[in-house]
């Protein structure tokens, strides 16, 4: 799908610097497909990565007259998604945002909380996921059967221990997990 956005741009708007637009395409053609897993990474889902994939060649085509001779061409295009994945990602909170036409003249956001940051929330999650693998098995496995929604008394029998022995071990659990995620 790339190649076929790359040959069937024409270069009659373009302006002519030191490199021809034959140069310019191989150029981006060789150094685009290390922008497919940072899209992934960025979105989190594999459409909404083709698209902004796809969007940054677009761009990338349409400002080669913006591109310099000699410039990181690797640097150009990860700075031109990232950028666009910005933008799209402050549209998606404006849209979510009403303008209240009260009195008081509030801005209400729809989701009635701060807008997620699903990479940043991603990172923590993973933070979180190797902390509870780094607990003692003796914590985690009471810790995990509770986070699955078990009871203490389910987890008690399931375990064959005493109720306050598997409280304890949940309670010991989360202030390990609270240090550990603090030290990170």
């Amino acid at each position: 799908m790339a190649c076929f956005i790359l040959f069937n741009f024409t270069s009659s708007n373009l302006k002519q610097n030191s490199m021809s637009v034959i140069e310019f395409d191989d150029l981006l053609l060789s150094n685009a497909e290390f922008l497919r897993p940072f899209a992934i990474t960025l979105t989190r889902d594999h459409e909404q990565a083709n698209d902004l994939f796809q969007e940054t060649l677009y761009r990338a085509l349409a400002n080669r007259d913006k591109y310099h001779v000699g410039t990181n061409i690797k640097a150009w295009l990860y700075t031109i998604m990232r950028n666009i994945f910005i933008n799209n990602y402050r549209k998606k909170a404006k849209q979510q945002t009403v303008f209240d036409n009260t009195g008081t003249d509030f801005l209400l956001d729809m989701n009635q909380g701060a807008v997620a940051n699903d990479a940043i929330t991603r990172l923590n999650m993973r933070e979180v996921q190797q902390a509870i693998h780094e607990l003692p098995e003796i914590f985690r496995n009471p810790f995990l059967l509770y986070f699955d929604g078990f009871k203490y008394q389910e987890i008690a029998e399931m375990l064959n221990e005493p109720l306050g022995t598997i409280k304890s071990r949940i309670h010991f659990a989360r202030k390990l997990l609270k240090a550990q995620i603090e030290r990170n």
